[in-house]
């Protein structure tokens, strides 16, 4: 019998061992494996699926949400009062759904069909809400039966504790408030207006205002658990992925449309900011969103030796990530003490 990571999350939740010492076994059980041979400190925990039995049963939910969803859309053709028949099937699919999730979730703890269930029980929620408000009729209140929609998911997060379901959360706030908004304004014209603040409209300010909300929860999450044993990590990996690009893309899209040289200089440190607060955090998020962007000020800035350069930046990515442990423990044994600083992920030379 072998100790799992499932086990140890337990241990802590129990109190039976610290996170500390739970990342300690973790890593001791990777060395034995071979896996940590030639990683120091601790790499970025992130899992969609632990084996092929996994993929086997979420194909199987994809057929039976296919049929499921078939027979909805026959017995809402049949029957003339939608909004009913709508909100009927949608909260037996929500129940269904709850009810697979505490066999797969709970009990099994299988990651893909845990993910495929979360969104499987989101399409249901907001099949109901959009049947209550009778979106179908004044498509006005989309944006609230997506918003009701969000709160169930928040429910379901809270029973299942289905990291992913904070990526599903995010979504649902940021997409709602596009549409409340969006009624209230006419609508958005060019997709690009969501990220530009010089657009006409709000659209810009409210997503870099929830991408700032949404990173500051992730923060929580991550500083409650700096060792990343606990579920509470894997919630803040998913706030991360939505909150980066909504921060990122509305600064770097902002400046770069600007076209001027002051503009492009700005960018091209917040860049380097941005870069430097993902290795703080560690969290890679941040690094992704703006590369696109990197690339994009090279071909304006640079003259004919763009390639050149994007082959570089192409080169010192791959050493970051195969050295991103050693170049982020140089930062922070570099770096003065500042607030919080002791609850970010551990690195060679901390206290902790």
């Amino acid at each position: 019998m072998s100790i799992t990571g499932d086990d140890l999350r337990a241990a802590v939740r129990a109190g039976t061992i610290s996170e500390a010492q739970a990342a300690s076994i973790s890593a001791l059980a990777d060395a034995r494996r071979g896996v940590r041979e030639n990683i120091d400190g601790l790499d970025e925990p992130f899992e969609l699926f632990r084996g092929f039995n996994e993929i086997f049963i979420v194909v199987g939910m994809g057929i039976l949400a296919s049929g499921w969803f078939g027979l909805t859309a026959i017995a809402m053709g049949l029957n003339q009062n939608l909004s009913s028949t709508g909100m009927i099937y949608g909260l037996i699919g929500m129940a269904f759904t709850a009810a697979l999730a505490r066999y797969f979730t709970l009990k099994r703890r299988m990651v893909a069909p845990s993910i495929a269930l979360a969104i499987l029980f989101g399409m249901s929620a907001l099949q109901t809400t959009a049947s209550l408000l009778v979106v179908m009729f004044d498509p006005g209140t989309w944006g609230w039966a997506l918003l009701a929609a969000t709160g169930l998911m928040l429910v379901y997060w809270r029973i299942f504790h289905v990291p992913f379901a904070m990526f599903l959360i995010g979504a649902g706030v940021f997409t709602s408030a596009l549409i409340l908004t969006a009624a209230q304004t006419g609508g958005i014209d060019d997709p690009r207006d969501i990220f530009l603040l010089s657009a006409d409209g709000s659209f810009a300010f409210i997503t870099i205002g929830l991408g700032l909300l949404g990173l500051a929860v992730a923060m929580y999450f991550d500083m409650s658990d700096p060792h990343r044993v606990t579920r509470r990590s894997q919630n803040g990996f998913w706030l991360h992925v939505i909150a980066a690009p909504a921060i990122v893309n509305t600064v770097a899209l902002s400046l770069f449309q600007s076209g001027s040289a002051a503009a492009e200089g700005v960018l091209f440190l917040f860049l380097i900011a941005m870069a430097i607060f993902a290795i703080v955090i560690d969290r890679r998020s941040f690094l992704i969103s703006g590369i696109g962007y990197i690339v994009a000020l090279t071909f304006t800035v640079i003259g004919d030796n763009e390639f050149l350069v994007i082959l570089l930046l192409g080169l010192g990515l791959v050493l970051l990530g195969a050295q991103w442990e050693r170049w982020r423990r140089g930062l922070m044994n570099g770096l003065p003490a500042f607030p919080g600083k002791n609850r970010l992920p551990p690195w060679e030379g901390s206290t902790d």
